[in-house]
């Protein structure tokens, strides 16, 4: 699974209509309003390169109020919550 995180501008009168709009597009699994220099923040998990083509300049930099991203690949993912579950495995009773 490749992981982007996508930085997004946006209309600020349209955060709520633009997000949700990301957040229907196949291979974002969320988006975030977030504090800062940008207005959202989407996760994008595909299962190859060449999907990430399709979904962020091909489906969400086209959405009406989407005025800039910045995309970041993700190398490896370091999750707390990941950890817990795997080594909760058997441990229910």
């Amino acid at each position: 699974m490749i992981t982007a995180i996508v930085l997004v501008k946006t209309s600020v009168d349209q955060i709520p209509e633009i997000a949700e709009a990301i957040a229907a597009i196949d291979g974002v699994s969320e988006v975030y309003s977030v504090t800062g220099g940008y207005d959202l923040v989407a996760m994008v998990r595909v299962r190859r390169h060449d999907d990430l083509a399709e979904v962020i300049p091909g489906r969400l930099n086209k959405v009406p109020g989407v005025a800039h991203t910045e995309t970041q690949i993700a190398f490896r993912t370091y999750s707390q919550h990941d950890l817990e579950a795997a080594f909760a495995l058997g441990l229910d009773g």
